[in-house]
């Protein structure tokens, strides 16, 4: 089983999985590694992944099998399984807890050849939903304090496999960086009584000079101070602190919002490979006076040296004005299409 192991001098929890355990030999000509022939996530293939804990299918159609347009499932390889209750351990000064936790994948699409940036708004909103409806599950299960969804499109960003998916992880603990991200945003409503959020999305509206795109619930902006070359984020206009909480129409206007986040990159940069996070509150924790739930897409155009890893420092040769100008010009195809009921 997986272990959570913490380093004692600046506290930040890893994942050892053993069960992912890899030889030297394995790591070797990692970079080189070729596009499987063969698809577990395209339709008929469906008994050589677990079974599915959600489904949007045709009413018509049976649990596991064909019939559907985005499904959930186990990670066949987890970095954390849902098995067992949390213990925690202490060796002399080293702590650890046992790897209890969720790990899925949110196979998007049954179109093998499909990306978020190409299909239509309404498969981009399944997926929306399908975020929204595993975190408010999970939120019941009291073992779990944070819930991280993510996605890497790309073989340079980290995807072993083509089809267009994205991932889940429930995880027992707060990592560093939403703890980061809490603690800062804490310290600035102490100060001004306001949300750094909130006010980014007021100024952003008001300069203009790093805004991509806005619709009636959201931007979507280049921040300020970006780590990577044409990074942007997604911010909700209204403060909100808890992604799942967000209202059906705000929920198709963050669909619409992505969507053309994601076409205005792949035209720009020729479909770069990136990563993308969801941040939203930690589970049992009331956070919803100062935090902001928001998404972060990194492109994957840079790599991360020795300067980076030795001082914390990121370094990008982009001004995020002249990236926010690129993208605004994009040309896209955009389509307004009837909500979704029910």
């Amino acid at each position: 089983m997986s272990e959570l192991r913490k380093d004692p001098v600046i506290d930040r929890w890893v994942i050892i999985a053993k069960e992912r355990g890899k030889r030297p030999s394995d790591f070797a000509g990692s970079q080189d590694a070729h596009v499987a022939a063969f698809c577990p996530f395209c339709p008929g293939n469906e008994d050589v992944v677990p079974p599915e804990v959600l489904a949007y299918r045709d009413p018509d159609s049976q649990p596991n099998g064909p019939g559907w347009r985005l499904r959930v499932v186990p990670n066949k390889f987890p970095a954390l399984r849902d098995e067992g209750r949390i213990t925690k351990h202490g060796e002399c000064i080293y702590d650890k807890m046992s790897g209890i936790g969720i790990h899925e994948v949110i196979i998007e699409t049954p179109d093998h050849g499909l990306s978020l940036a190409t299909m239509e708004p309404r498969g981009v909103e399944d997926v929306v939903w399908a975020y929204r409806d595993r975190l408010t599950a999970i939120a019941k299960d009291g073992r779990f304090n944070s819930v991280i969804i993510f996605k890497n499109q790309g073989q340079a960003a980290g995807a072993t496999l083509d089809h267009s998916h994205s991932q889940l992880i429930a995880l027992p603990i707060i990592p560093s960086q939403l703890k980061d991200e809490l603690i800062g945003a804490r310290r600035y409503f102490d100060f001004k009584e306001r949300c750094v959020y909130c006010d980014i999305v007021d100024q952003e509206l008001r300069h203009q000079e790093r805004l991509v795109g806005e619709n009636q619930d959201f931007i979507a902006v280049c921040p300020y101070a970006p780590r990577f070359p044409f990074e942007v984020w997604i911010i909700p206009k209204n403060h909100g602190a808890v992604f799942q909480e967000t209202s059906k129409f705000g929920l198709e206007n963050f669909a619409m919002m992505l969507s053309e986040t994601l076409k205005r990159l792949a035209e720009v940069l020729e479909d770069p490979p990136y990563n993308f996070v969801l941040h939203t509150a930690p589970l049992h924790q009331d956070v919803g006076r100062f935090y902001h739930w928001h998404l972060e897409i990194m492109p994957k155009l840079t790599r991360v040296a020795g300067f980076e890893w030795g001082s914390g420092f990121f370094i990008n040769p982009t001004p995020p004005e002249e990236a926010a100008k690129y993208l605004r010009e994009a040309r896209i195809a955009t389509e307004e299409e009837p909500s979704r009921s029910g």
